[in-house]
């Protein structure tokens, strides 16, 4: 099924938006590995794929193959022709329990597996902190080696609110072999953990080219929703105070 919907979405996506690609070669031909890369838009999970020779499995919410109806059941099949894994992200800690172990079954087998370290879409295409949690302890539990990987321009093709995508040519880098079994055993240890993602998303910006951002990107979000909301209050305030001071003027008070 990954080979025909490969076909199907990668011969297009390839025909119709040309995406250019740097280091493929760092790509092993065979064995697991690790694809870490920036996340700037939902179609990072689909270009990434579509340029590699090898499936690449990722993360996706299990919402996307549980949703009821015609349609619900065409978007659980082409996200697991794709290569995506369904994990209930809704349960906190046992939500990236499950993420780990799946990550971790994908790299025995000896397949490729990607994940955004940053945990969530950038909200202004800059590059953010990585967690901690999913990559380090995956990449230790298994060995594997970690390749950074910066998607570019990908959050330009379809960009908030816009239904057409544009066609433009996104790129892809993919840099070379990261080896941390140095720390193999110290899954526990949280400084290595640290230490480990921020190795990584220094690649990743060096890569890509992006600002980073020493905070997470789920609080960036909230950070820019907040001030959303606070722009939007004042603006409600001061147009009430421009109608009462326009009342005001119309009875002489």
């Amino acid at each position: 099924m990954y080979g025909a919907m490969k076909v199907a979405i990668g011969g297009p996506l390839k025909l119709g938006f040309r995406p250019w690609v740097e280091g493929l070669e760092n790509v092993p031909a065979e064995g697991p590995a690790i694809l870490a890369s920036n996340h700037l838009s939902f179609s990072d999970s689909f270009f990434l794929p579509a340029v590699l020779d090898r499936k690449v499995t990722f993360i996706a919410k299990a919402e996307y193959f549980t949703s009821p109806g015609v349609k619900g059941k065409l978007t659980a099949a082409f996200f697991k022709g794709v290569g995506q894994l369904p994990v209930d992200r809704s349960g906190g800690r046992g939500a990236g329990e499950a993420a780990i172990k799946s990550g971790i079954e994908v790299l025995e087998r000896g397949e490729l597996f990607g994940i955004y370290p940053e945990g969530t879409r950038s909200p202004d295409g800059r590059l953010y902190r990585g967690k901690p949690g999913g990559l380090a302890r995956v990449a230790l539990a298994t060995g594997a080696p970690v390749l950074p990987v910066a998607m570019i321009d990908t959050e330009k093709i379809q960009p908030p609110g816009k239904v057409m995508p544009k066609l433009m040519r996104p790129g892809i880098r993919i840099g070379e072999p990261l080896d941390f079994t140095r720390y193999q055993g110290m899954e526990q240890d949280r400084f290595v953990l640290r230490a480990l993602t921020d190795e990584v998303m220094y690649e990743i910006m060096k890569l890509s080219g992006q600002e980073y951002v020493d905070i997470y990107a789920t609080a960036a979000k909230r950070q820019i929703t907040e001030a959303a909301k606070a722009a939007k209050a004042a603006e409600k305030a001061e147009a009430a105070e421009k109608a009462e001071d326009g009342q005001k003027e119309r009875t002489g008070s």
